[in-house]
């Protein structure tokens, strides 16, 4: 890909995230069908409107590339294949947040080449936060109505880390593997929001040790290691993504430590 095919896809993808966000605020202010599915998990009219909308929308930009959705997945099962590109949607990230209306949800879209997601937008609409890479090795930001500014990951103060956390998923695993580090706080939140803290500078440590599908972490992998930091299992390897079934192991998203 071209730095300006990457740029114009970037551009079309940061502008789907946009409107699907604004189909979930229907729903956020007006209300919405809640369904349990399959897994136990929750899904609601706006996880649908979302997905529909970016699907469309990928459909047209990149007609030849598959398209690994949650709610497709959960409707219609995982794929078996997905060649060397694909895309990564999670429509609706923090279903629980949404529901308990604290704002911490997000659209999720990454493009993934070779494994790695090297194209991402995360996209928080009751929040209006939003970050995408516009290209490689850049990532921008808006915060509210103010203009885009580019973001970067800061390297660890010497007074002790920031921690961002699951609020909803937090594991007694997680605090083991934090009782390793000099932690100065420890915040908790939602979504995939927590790589975009960590990729602004504003954290400096984001550890998930649960479960996790790729379409939840792909986008804000891609936001973060734009930014200069990484997303490592916990042998020290690179998160990957196309793995049979989808899921992830436990992983520990950092920032800048060069």
């Amino acid at each position: 890909m071209t730095p300006s095919e990457y740029a114009r896809l970037a551009r079309e993808v940061h502008a789907t995230a946009l409107l699907a966000g604004m189909a979930i605020m229907r729903h956020y202010e007006g209300g919405t069908e809640v369904r349990q599915k399959a897994d136990k998990s929750m899904v609601t009219g706006a996880d649908e409107a979302a997905e529909a909308i970016i699907l469309a929308a990928l459909g047209v930009f990149t007609p030849d590339l598959p398209v690994v959705a949650e709610e497709r997945v959960a409707k219609s099962g995982a794929p078996t294949a997905v060649g060397h590109r694909f895309w990564l949607v999670d429509p609706l990230d923090g279903t629980r947040e949404f529901l308990d209306r604290n704002g911490d949800f997000t659209v999720n879209i990454a493009l993934v080449e070779a494994g790695r997601p090297i194209l991402g937008v995360v996209h928080a609409p009751a929040v209006g936060q939003t970050y995408w890479t516009s290209a490689p090795g850049v990532v921008m930001a808006t915060q509210a109505a103010g203009a885009p500014a580019r973001v970067s990951c800061r390297r660890s103060p010497p007074a002790g880390l920031v921690v961002v956390s699951s609020r909803s998923h937090r594991s007694p695993e997680t605090d083991t593997f934090l009782a390793r580090f000099k932690v100065a706080s420890d915040t908790p939140a939602g979504s995939s929001l927590k790589f975009c803290v960590v990729a602004r500078g504003a954290a400096d440590l984001y550890p998930r040790l649960g479960r996790t599908m790729e379409w939840d972490t792909a986008a804000g992998h891609a936001v973060l290691a734009a930014a200069g930091g990484t997303v490592a299992t916990l042998d020290g390897n690179e998160l990957t993504y196309g793995k049979p079934g989808f899921e992830n192991p436990h992983f520990v998203a950092r920032g800048r430590e060069d």
